[in-house]
C-alpha cells in the first residue's frame, strides 16, 4: 500500500465519520483488494479488511502512515444489506483463513457492481476516457469455475500430514483445505485424497506444488518434484490417475521439463462450440481459468468487432489462438501476433488441426501467426505489419503500452505512415483495469479514437480481479 493509492481515492467514495460516536467508521467503498475504505473526521482514510461499503464499523489498527492506516474489522454496528454468508467454511479473517477469495461475504451480483465501479473510476481517473456506453457485465457461475489453480503442497513433519491447497491470508503457509467451492466439484472432493496420497508416496517431502489444468474432458495434473521419483510412487500417482480420472503430469525442474507420465491417453482441451473451434493445450499453457466465461467472452468480443469477410484483422497478444481461431471464421485474412515463439508454434497447430477438421465450404481464412516483442514497439513494426480494418488486443497484466503508443505516434506524425492507415474499431480485453485507462487515453486523446462502450468481465467470481472490455472507434 501506498501514498499514491490513498490519495487517488476520490473523496466522494469515503463519507466521513464525523457525526458517529468516537472510533465508529463508515464505511465509502471497496479497494481493489478488496479492503473497505473510510475517512476518520480528519480526513484520514482507513483500509478496513472485512468490512463492506455503507457499513458502519469499529477497527482495529494493525498498521499506521501519515496518510493512511491499515486495520481488520472488530464490530459491524450497521451490516450492510448485501453481506452474505461466505460459502465456503475456510473463508474468513480468523487465524488460518485462506487467502483465495476476498469477497465472499459480499452478494455476487453487488461484487460486479463494484468491479464495475473500479473499471469506471479507473477509466476517468487515470484515462481521461468515459465510454459512450457501458456493456452489461459478462457474468457466469460463481462456484465451481476456477478450471486452472496453482496448488502449494507441504508435508509438515511434526503433524505426520499433509497440507494441499492455497496460502494462509497474509501468510507464507498453507491454509488447511478441506473443500474448495471455487475449485470444479470433482477437484474439491479430491483434495482429501490428494493429501493422503502424497503422505503415502516416498518424496512427501520434495513435491511442492500441483498444477490444475481442466479440460473439457480432462482432468490434468502436474507434480513439481525436486528428485526423481521411485517406480513405487509413480504406481501410486497412477493408481489414484485411474481411480479420481486424472492425467498426472510431472516436471522435474523448469516449465519446459513438464511431461506426461504415462503417453498416451485422450488430450487436453477445451471448445468454442459457438465457432466449431477446439484448442488442445498443455497443462502449463496460458488458458483462461473460468472457461463458462470465456466461452461468453469471445463470443461478445467477435460479436463486437463485428470482422466482414473482406477484411484484415489483427489478433495482438495472441497466445494460443483463443480469438485468432474465431475470428478466422468471420475475416478475410488474419495475422495472430503472440511473444513466444513456442506459443507462436502451438497457435500454428491449432490452426492447422482445426482447418483439418472444418465441415466442407467453412474453411478457416488465411492466418498467419509470428513472434515480437510486443513491448517494444514500434511506429516502423507496426506498419510492416500491414494495414488491418480491425485490432483484437488482449495483453497480460502490464497492458499495451508500447502499441498504443506506436499506433498514437503515427497518427501524430503521417510521414511515418508509408500509405498504412490505422485499424477502424479496437476491442481490448484486459485483465488490469489500470492498464487498461492507462493505454485508453492515449487511444483517445493522442491516437484519434472515440471509446465507444467498455464493461466487467467477472471471470474470477468473489475475489477482488477485475477483468474488463473495451471498444475504440477511428473518431
Amino acid at each position: 500500500m501506498s501514498e499514491k493509492q490513498e490519495l487517488s481515492i476520490p473523496q466522494h467514495e469515503a463519507p466521513n465519520s464525523d457525526d458517529l460516536p468516537e472510533g465508529w467508521l463508515r464505511v465509502g467503498s471497496l479497494d481493489m483488494d478488496a479492503q473497505g475504505i473510510a475517512r476518520r473526521p480528519d480526513g484520514k482514510v482507513v483500509f478496513i479488511e472485512g468490512a463492506l461499503p455503507f457499513e458502519v464499523v469499529s477497527v482495529q489498527v494493525g498498521r499506521k502512515k501519515n496518510n493512511w492506516e491499515q486495520g481488520t474489522v472488530t464490530q459491524i454496528h450497521s451490516e450492510s444489506s448485501q453481506r452474505v454468508t461466505p460459502g465456503c467454511p475456510h473463508f474468513g479473517l480468523h487465524a488460518g483463513a485462506c487467502g483465495g477469495c476476498k469477497m465472499q461475504h459480499l452478494e455476487a451480483s453487488a461484487q460486479v457492481a463494484i468491479k464495475q465501479r473500479v473499471l469506471e473510476d479507473n477509466l476517468w481517473h487515470l484515462g481521461k476516457v468515459k465510454a459512450d456506453t457501458m456493456l452489461r457485465p459478462i457474468e457466469g457461475p460463481t462456484w465451481g469455475y476456477r478450471y486452472r489453480a496453482r496448488m502449494s503442497v507441504r508435508y509438515v513433519i511434526k503433524k505426520g500430514e499433509v497440507l494441499i491447497g492455497f496460502h494462509e491470508r497474509k501468510s507464507r503457509y498453507i491454509a488447511d483445505m478441506k473443500v474448495c467451492r471455487i475449485l470444479p466439484p470433482h477437484v474439491s472432493a479430491m483434495l482429501m485424497p490428494l493429501r493422503a496420497l502424497i503422505a503415502q508416496m516416498e518424496a512427501r517431502e520434495t513435491l511442492p506444488q500441483i498444477e490444475l489444468a481442466c479440460g473439457d474432458e480432462v482432468t490434468a495434473m502436474v507434480l513439481r518434484h525436486l528428485e526423481p521419483l521411485s517406480d513405487s510412487d509413480k504406481d501410486k500417482l497412477r493408481a489414484f490417475g485411474e481411480k479420481h480420472q486424472v492425467q498426472w503430469w510431472l516436471q522435474p525442474k523448469g516449465p519446459d521439463t513438464v511431461h506426461l507420465l504415462d503417453t498416451g491417453g485422450p488430450q487436453l482441451s477445451y471448445g468454442l462450440p459457438d465457432f466449431g473451434i477446439t484448442m488442445p493445450f498443455r497443462p502449463t499453457d496460458f488458458t483462461q481459468v473460468n472457461p463458462f466465461i470465456n466461452r461468453v467472452l469471445v463470443a461478445r468480443s467477435l460479436r463486437l468487432l463485428n470482422a466482414q469477410k473482406t477484411e484484415r484483422v489483427i489478433d495482438w497478444f495472441c497466445g494460443l489462438g483463443n480469438f485468432t481461431l474465431p475470428i478466422a471464421t468471420q475475416a478475410a485474412e488474419v495475422l495472430g501476433i503472440e511473444g513466444a515463439e513456442t506459443l507462436v508454434a502451438r497457435s500454428r497447430d491449432n490452426y492447422a488441426r482445426n482447418q483439418a477438421d472444418r465441415p466442407e465450404g467453412q474453411a478457416l481464412a488465411p492466418t498467419s501467426f509470428v513472434a515480437r516483442n510486443l513491448f517494444e514497439m514500434t511506429p516502423a513494426m507496426l506498419v510492416a505489419d500491414g494495414t488491418a480494418d480491425k485490432w483484437l488486443v488482449d495483453p497480460p497484466r502490464e497492458g499495451a503500452f508500447a502499441l498504443a503508443k506506436a499506433l498514437a505516434e503515427l497518427h501524430e506524425n503521417h510521414e511515418l505512415r508509408q500509405g498504412w492507415t490505422p485499424p477502424q474499431r479496437i476491442v481490448y480485453v484486459s485483465c488490469n483495469p489500470a492498464t487498461l485507462a492507462r493505454d485508453a487515453g492515449l487511444l483517445v486523446h493522442r491516437a484519434g479514437y472515440r471509446c465507444v462502450s467498455a464493461g466487467v468481465i467477472n471471470m474470477f467470481a468473489h475475489t477482488a480481479h477485475v477483468e474488463s472490455m473495451a471498444v475504440f472507434e477511428l473518431a
